[in-house]
């Protein structure tokens, strides 16, 4: 059965306060599902504004697959890392991804490997997307069956576990809809 392990890529500043920037690592079968990359470097214009701290790589063993919860600097930076690695993303993100909004460059490379995802989809044996949007157009959170039950990792569905449990957006009813026994945010 699948197992979940979150990964603390790097810390963000915003609006004054380090936010954690998590992915995690889906130790399935076949061999690990990454969902998101964080990042590994950083821009002079990202330094600027984010003041990114890089933590160490994480260990990953082989790394069969990536899922994208959206494509923003902090979520796919290291995407690069996985060049011709099968990387699933909904259509409407891959279709939003351009500038300013999104760093271009990150988002496509030499390598790129997107496997275009619409809406709802089962990706791997007990691993499916659930499409969240509403942070940004093709946003999607990763549903994960576990030994311990339903595990969904919301990317950035929401920024804090308050609005989590207000189930204020459609997107996030959606989540308890599920009735998860654990969901992890991006940011928290």
């Amino acid at each position: 059965m699948n197992d979940v392990r979150p990964l603390h890529f790097c810390d963000v500043t915003v609006a004054g306060e380090r936010w954690p920037v998590f992915g995690w690592a889906i130790d399935a079968p076949r061999g690990t599902i990454l969902v998101d990359t964080g990042l590994i470097d950083s821009t002079p214009s990202l330094d600027d504004k984010w003041e990114p701290v890089l933590r160490p790589w994480p260990e990953l063993g082989e790394v069969v697959a990536v899922i994208n919860t959206h494509l923003h600097f902090d979520h796919c930076g290291g995407n690069r890392r996985f060049a011709g690695t099968p990387t699933y993303v909904q259509r409407a993100e891959l279709a939003a991804a351009v500038e300013p909004g999104y760093l271009v460059e990150w988002v496509h490379f030499d390598g790129e490997s997107y496997v275009e995802v619409d809406g709802d989809a089962d990706l791997f044996d007990g691993v499916s997307v659930l499409f969240t949007p509403g942070h940004s157009a093709g946003h999607q959170a990763v549903v994960v069956d576990t030994d311990d039950g339903v595990v969904v990792l919301g990317g950035d569905v929401t920024y804090s576990m308050r609005e989590l449990i207000d189930g204020a957006t459609e997107s996030i009813r959606r989540i308890h809809d599920l009735r998860p026994q654990r969901v992890y945010l991006a940011h928290h």
